[in-house]
């Protein structure tokens, strides 16, 4: 058997017992070392993403393959023992969306099938990281993760992987990119710094309020030129005087529940720049003027999810030890309901201030 933590209603975290996954020649079995937390883990638990079935949450995981199936093996590159993270789609690699690569609106699975949102009924029920135990179907996709280093680290590569994706890839940022990056928590510190990587001149960071204050001297540590706090400082002002005069080739906006962010992203962007979309608004966007999209030719993108490549370049830069990943405001958890449902209210804004990184560590 294998302990889980099971969101039955909003709210509702309770502990279960679950028979552990008989595997056979194409699927897997991951004991899990750590899994990490991010927005949509406390808006299930608070119920804005509740899908009216019970299921193991937790979709940033990474383990040890405690038993796997010759042609699972042979296909995804590990065996026994290896230490991987499991991304949170599924690809059936059939279909027109995989073969576009887009497999994160793959049509065999896409987000019915995604981890850490799976009833729990159906078996054999370890669909999520929250557990001693894992299941990895034949479609699943793993990355071993870098020999020495830690799984509480590497569950960053969910985050900085978003990061690689939404502020690198998406835009199409290059070197000597002026970029400005809305919102301070985990996924604007991986924006920061994959954008550095990718040989940005200038960077700045965005928060509000003092609760922001220690993330933004974080994004400061990371190596952002400038950091603003938006309820003091006009950010439009402190770019142009940090660049001499330039705004924003790129705009990354991670902002949570956040409308106004959106009018300061086309503010900052310079004309025929680009706006990344990776924050959801929760609400009506305020003061937003469409006309300043037309004059200033701007491209606005979504950006939802992650890819293997991104995660690889994340991985690559987390081994790399270029940025101080482990100074983060951290807070580690185990495997149990109250402790995790605490954890989560936190996050959601409901008990005093939610760490930058949060990872539940099941030993």
């Amino acid at each position: 058997m294998s302990r889980a933590l099971v969101l039955e209603a909003p709210r509702r975290l309770g502990e279960r017992s679950l028979a552990l996954p008989t595997v056979g020649d194409d699927d897997a079995r991951l004991r899990v070392e750590a899994c990490g937390l991010c927005g949509t883990d406390h808006e299930q638990f608070t119920g804005q993403l509740f899908g009216g079935f019970a299921f193991v949450p937790g979709h940033e995981t990474v383990g040890v393959i405690e038993a796997i199936g010759a042609d699972a093996s042979a296909r995804w590159g590990v065996g026994p023992g290896d230490r991987v993270a499991v991304e949170v789609f599924q690809r059936c690699g059939r279909c027109t969306e995989c073969a576009a690569g887009a497999y994160n609106r793959c049509r065999a699975h896409g987000l019915r099938n995604m981890y850490g949102f799976v009833d729990v009924e159906r078996a054999p029920g370890l669909w999520g990281g929250y557990a001693e135990h894992q299941y990895l179907a034949p479609d699943s996709l793993v990355l071993p993760v870098p020999e020495g280093l830690d799984p509480v680290t590497a569950t960053l590569f969910n985050p900085l992987g978003a990061g690689v994706r939404w502020g690198v890839t998406v835009p199409g940022t290059r070197a000597g990119a002026v970029v400005a990056v809305l919102g301070p928590g985990v996924r604007g510190l991986a924006v920061c710094a994959a954008v550095l990587d990718a040989g940005a001149s200038t960077v700045m960071v965005t928060g509000a309020g003092e609760r922001d204050a220690p993330r933004l001297a974080m994004a400061s540590r990371f190596g952002a030129d400038v950091v603003v706090d938006v309820t003091r400082d006009d950010p439009v002002g402190v770019l142009r005087d940090a660049t001499g005069g330039r705004l924003a080739d790129v705009v990354v906006d991670v902002t949570a529940k956040a409308p106004s962010a959106l009018a300061q992203a086309l503010a900052l962007a310079r004309p025929g720049g680009t706006v990344v979309l990776a924050g959801t608004r929760g609400a009506p966007v305020p003061e937003f003027l469409a006309d300043l999209v037309v004059y200033k030719e701007l491209r606005i993108l979504g950006a939802l999810g992650v890819n293997t490549e991104s995660y690889r370049a994340a991985f690559a830069m987390l081994a790399s030890g270029r940025f101080p990943w482990h100074e983060l405001d951290r807070r580690v958890e185990p495997l149990d309901a109250a402790r995790v449902s605490e954890l989560l209210e936190t996050m959601a804004g409901e008990r005093g201030v939610p760490p930058v990184h949060a990872v539940i560590v099941p030993e």
